[in-house]
């Protein structure tokens, strides 16, 4: 029998599933881990990850495609540098287009 993984642990699982190009809200990685009330937590597991390279924390938004992370990337520019190599077109702190490189694990990965 494994260990149980911790909900920061769970939540970088489904971040580094994050397609290039695409972005996904801390609420549908709360809803895909059955926590749909702790949007607020999967923000603090991405704070915490950014000594981390394996995962895309940039590709993380608040529900309306706003860089809501965007100070704790070390710049202020940095977050949205990120997602525009990505091919993502940014205006003023929030994804163009949001609904169309929006990323939902709900639909996109297997139910736990």
């Amino acid at each position: 029998m494994g260990v149980e993984k911790t909900f920061f642990e769970r939540v970088y699982e489904v971040v580094r599933k994050i397609p290039f190009g695409r972005v996904t809200s801390y609420g549908a990685i709360a809803q895909y881990l059955g926590t749909s009330a702790s949007a607020r937590s999967v923000g603090w597991a991405m704070n915490a990850s950014h000594n981390d390279d394996t995962i895309p924390a940039h590709r993380v938004v608040n529900r309306y495609g706003l860089l809501t992370g965007k100070h704790h990337f070390g710049g202020s520019n940095i977050m949205k540098n990120l997602l525009e190599n990505e091919g993502i077109k940014i205006n003023e702190n929030q994804v163009k287009n949001f609904n169309h490189h929006f990323w939902n694990p709900n639909i996109e990965l297997e139910s736990l």
